[in-house]
């Protein structure tokens, strides 16, 4: 292809010219949302016939849907990774996106996207800060760049031009990472109908009408491949400006109501998609599998010269100990069925290893303490209590959290990137020279925790015996002579 000048990737060169009929809103065309939800239904289209549109509505004032616009809205996905120990590198175009619009320079063209009769699904990721209530969006008209406020106008118009027919309410789908996504947007929904004194019976069709599908989606989508985009442009005989790469791996949990699959027929593709009645246990798995793997491995990793996800796992030493304090400490608390834990946390361990993706540890140690609070101190405060001891390879991950936040390691600056008052704290801690007291002020300290961690039996003396380890071995030698210690 070198020296040859590529046409732009259009329907007519694509032969992608079918015309889909609208049946989904989707608020938010980024890089996440192209090599995930589009994707799915792009895939499902395809091989499952649903026959069903897109139209993607720009979130905020500065976003790029014209560059959608000026591709006729199609766009590469390149899928990489390993599955099951096998390379999997593909690409296809991606044909779902009929239109996209930015509501801040047409609002009239959104507003009619109501009055669309075979519209049934909103799709939403407008980052987890989207899903908030803003008091000063206090007028019906708009537009407005409250992601909610976007959506109780779309019910509201549609509501109005049908009349409150209850056949068409919509089905929303978030995929924004809070609990309870899909909840918190219905409650500010109605929040907003209030605030604009909208009708009573305009609430009452939102609550009995229209299905909230709480989610939890899981799959690392980079996006456009800027520090590689050659290698990428040479498998394309036209140009794409909006290409997007994305790990293979997919999970999309969401929780049935009114029959979903009724609707969507997601189990006649090939992808971990589960309609379920309660997605709290899977929610659960992912956090402290692999949101907990990535954090218990963090700081060992660190502190033993590594600088990515992948170094890391490749490392004799730290991706044992990783493989042993998953399957071995933090699977058994969760009370969830044992094959299906090995499968997910053997899928993970592929991700991790993934050669496509350059996963920093510099930036996983952001709010490290809080990630570790949040992904791990439970898993090893369950083990205490249904084993009577301590789990020793989550307790040396967390005294090599403490020794991280140290700030030095060596001759090498550590990557801390915390709230100040944390970073001051330890700072703090660490004039101490005697491990048994740094232990005592790091683990007594509440405002980290949210509990006392001395009062956990013999967690004090094994993390103080552990930090001396540390600076005095290599890590691997450190958490060795830590395990002799205490078995």
């Amino acid at each position: 292809m070198e020296n040859q000048i590529k046409q732009k990737l259009n329907r007519e060169l694509n032969n992608s010219q079918e015309k889909l009929p609208v049946k989904i809103v989707q608020f938010g065309g980024g890089n996440f949302m192209r090599g995930f939800t589009d994707y799915i239904i792009d895939t499902l289209n395809k091989e499952a016939g649903f026959n069903a549109g897109i139209v993607n509505v720009q979130p905020t004032p500065n976003g790029s849907v014209h560059k959608l616009q000026e591709q006729d809205n199609l766009y590469t996905l390149f899928t990489r990774g390993i599955k099951k120990g096998e390379i999997i590198d593909k690409k296809q175009v991606i044909s779902a996106i009929q239109k996209s619009i930015n509501p801040y320079t047409d609002y009239d063209q959104f507003l009619a996207l109501a009055k669309e009769e075979e519209l049934e699904f909103v799709f939403s990721n407008t980052t987890e800060t989207g899903i908030a209530y803003d008091e000063t969006e206090n007028s019906y008209n708009g537009p407005h760049k409250n992601f909610p406020a976007k959506v109780a106008v779309l019910l509201h118009e549609r509501f109005r031009h049908f009349n409150g027919a209850a056949d068409k309410g919509l089905r929303i789908i978030p995929c924004e990472l809070i609990e309870d996504n899909a909840f918190a947007l219905r409650d500010i929904i109605i929040k907003y109908a209030r605030l604009w004194n909208l009708e009573d019976g305009f609430v009452q069709w939102v609550n009995e009408n229209n299905y909230f599908h709480n989610t939890l989606v899981d799959r690392i989508v980079p996006g456009y491949p800027k520090d590689d985009v050659e290698t990428y442009e040479d498998q394309l005989d036209y140009e794409d400006r909006m290409m997007v790469v994305s790990e293979c791996f997919l999970l999309f949990v969401i929780q049935d109501a009114g029959n979903l699959m009724e609707r969507i027929p997601f189990n006649k593709i090939n992808e971990q998609i589960l309609v379920v009645d309660d997605i709290q246990p899977y929610r659960l798995r992912k956090v402290r599998i692999l949101n907990g793997g990535h954090t218990l491995m963090l700081a060992p990793a660190i502190l033993s010269g590594k600088e990515t996800v992948k170094e890391s796992i490749d490392n004799p030493f730290v991706g044992k100990f990783l493989s042993d304090a998953i399957f071995n400490e933090v699977n058994p608390t969760l009370g969830l069925d044992e094959t299906e834990l090995k499968d997910f946390a053997e899928e993970v361990f592929d991700r991790f290893r993934n050669p496509f993706i350059k996963h920093y540890l510099a930036s996983i140690a952001l709010y490290f303490v809080s990630k570790f609070k949040v992904r791990v101190l439970p898993s090893l405060l369950t083990y205490v209590e249904d084993n009577g001891k301590l789990p020793l390879h989550l307790t040396f991950s967390l005294a090599c959290l403490i020794r991280f936040y140290q700030g030095s390691f060596g001759a090498k600056s550590l990557p801390l990137n915390d709230e100040e008052a944390i970073i001051a704290k330890f700072r703090e801690i660490w004039k101490n020279e005697d491990y048994e007291k740094v232990a005592e002020s790091a683990l007594s300290e509440t405002s980290f925790w949210d509990i006392n961690l001395t009062q956990v039996e013999g967690l004090k003396s094994a993390v103080a015996k552990a930090l001396y380890e540390i600076d005095h071995n290599d890590i691997e030698t450190a958490y060795n002579n830590f395990v002799a210690f205490n078995s």
